[in-house]
């Protein structure tokens, strides 16, 4: 039953209260079959207006980055920066032989200058970590995914190289890599140009049975990218990984079709970044005797007590969070508790999880509302309540990076994937924040599929100036064949339309 109709019944019924609309919602026929977790709070006093199963647990997909966010601004600082050097074993000769090896040594930065411009990250409202998911328009910035191998280069030309007679290595020690969690890639480690993905862009022909126009962002010889995609028939595109380094692309796109992204996962980011290394440092006039493809060096002992011939330094952590918040970036919040372990003097994820654990508690935030075995919110363990989640918007209210907290969560009908959430003429548009969480699985059974997770969490300010911090979580919501999760997207939308109108309420009936 559309939405109008259900608050028309409710206000019909007499429920024209904050609870009354909001449930008449939430009990529609979709969800007779769900589970509702819901709590509305005053920011400043924690006075409670709204609840619905607010201590129980729920799946909360990728509502989950904003612990692994406030965690990250804890103890790293929001004005924390990753600074990734190139370290040179051997001596410089008069001509500019380097007789030996140039490491470069990761850093752990998520980002390595690929969206950078000026002190800023760039990002798109659909970005390309979820171009081959289907479930929305993926665009691409217009940065150079290359620019921080690109200034290492130049200044290890600049440093007076011009000749690398050993190996050219990266020294990934950092962290252990880790086991990807469900949500991103299959594995996390602290190498990471581009996102570790090539990007497709796909264009059609100018008619039926010519070739598509297919670019590959970066351009490389590190891996290989055969394509054959004809113009003309339905948009199919298939994706395959045939051989270690070898990717195939096969089908077809529409006729004066839009241009769509698709990306290829890398399974050896190291290899990758090493080889792009190479590339850029020839590219700056370094000649490299090493081959492209196969490292024969090994790492010394310790890469920090060699002399340092370039260093790239990131924007500040702020800008990761606003990333990693606006378009839900995986594989960026799967990194950060690792890099909190790192700053603890751990490395690994399960030691940056427990170290997040702390600092949760040290918050204020109940631990027996939090479950949680990832940073990104695909783990089977991550499990939290609305208690918790308004808990830690309340407490990171009260710290200096809130700021940076507030700026980074996705504005509703403003940007990252709350985009489309409301109308462009929503009273919600402008007052409410919100980190937005989708985990979706397909129905063999019944075709359709699942809707284990949409949640919304966040801050808004009511008509009446009151600001309020929410969590809205609905789980296991069974969507016929042809409806996307957008739906719900919407209907929590809906909700936080709902309570901007009239959450100025002091108190509402609570369950």
């Amino acid at each position: 039953m559309p939405l109008a109709c259900l608050l028309a019944l409710a206000l019909a019924a007499g429920q024209d209260t904050l609870a009354g609309r909001l449930e008449a919602v939430m009990d529609g026929p979709d969800y007779a079959a769900a589970r509702w977790g819901v709590l509305v709070a005053d920011a400043a006093s924690g006075d409670v207006v709204y609840a619905r199963s607010g201590g129980k647990l729920f799946t909360p997909a990728s509502t989950t980055k904003l612990y692994t966010c406030a965690a990250a601004l804890v103890a790293l600082g929001a004005d924390h920066t990753f600074t990734t050097t190139v370290v040179r074993r051997g001596s410089v000769g008069a001509a500019g032989t380097l007789t030996g090896d140039l490491i470069l040594v990761a850093s752990g930065d998520p980002s390595f200058g690929g969206r950078t411009v000026g002190k800023t990250l760039a990002f798109k409202d659909h970005d390309h970590t979820y171009a081959n998911s289907g479930l929305m328009a993926s665009e691409l910035t217009a940065t150079d995914p290359l620019a921080g191998l690109s200034e290492l280069a130049r200044q290890v030309k600049a440093a007076g190289v011009n000749l690398v007679s050993g190996d050219v290595l990266v020294d990934d020690r950092l962290f252990q890599p880790a086991a990807g969690t469900g949500s991103g890639p299959d594995r996390i480690g602290p190498v990471v140009v581009n996102d570790n993905v090539l990007d497709l862009t796909i264009a059609p022909g100018a008619k039926a049975g010519d070739p598509a126009n297919v670019t590959v962002r970066p351009e490389t010889a590190v891996l290989s990218v055969d394509v054959d995609v004809t113009t003309g028939g339905p948009l199919s595109i298939r994706l395959e990984t045939p051989t270690k380094g070898r990717f195939t692309v096969r089908g077809s796109v529409p006729v004066g079709a839009k241009p769509v992204v698709r990306i290829l996962p890398v399974d050896d980011p190291t290899a990758f970044a090493r080889g792009l290394f190479i590339e850029s440092l020839r590219r700056a006039g370094v000649r490299v005797v090493a081959p492209l493809h196969a490292a024969t060096g090994t790492l010394p002992e310790k890469s920090a007590d060699l002399p340092v011939v370039a260093s790239h330094t990131s924007p500040p952590l702020s800008e990761l969070v606003k990333v990693t918040l606006k378009v839900s970036h995986n594989l960026y919040a799967g990194m950060l508790p690792c890099l909190v372990a790192v700053k603890r003097g751990h490395t690994t994820l399960e030691a940056g999880l427990r170290e997040e654990g702390k600092i949760l508690r040290e918050l204020g935030v109940d631990p027996a509302g939090i479950s949680l075995g990832s940073g990104a919110g695909g783990s089977w363990a991550d499990c939290v309540s609305p208690q918790a989640t308004v808990a830690l918007l309340r407490a990171m209210r009260t710290r200096d990076d809130w700021p940076a907290f507030k700026a980074a969560l996705p504005g509703l009908g403003i940007d990252g994937t709350t985009v489309d959430v409301v109308g462009e003429n929503s009273p919600a548009k402008g007052k409410a924040f919100g980190k937005t969480g989708t985990l979706v699985y397909t129905n063999g059974v019944g075709g359709g599929s699942l809707l284990r997770s949409k949640a919304l969490a966040g801050v808004l300010t009511t008509a009446g100036g009151r600001e309020l911090v929410y969590c809205f979580m609905v789980n296991d919501v069974r969507l016929p064949p042809g409806v996307p999760t957008s739906r719900e997207g919407k209907v929590l939308g809906t909700l936080a339309e709902i309570v901007v109108e009239h959450g100025s309420l002091i108190r509402s009936p609570t369950r």
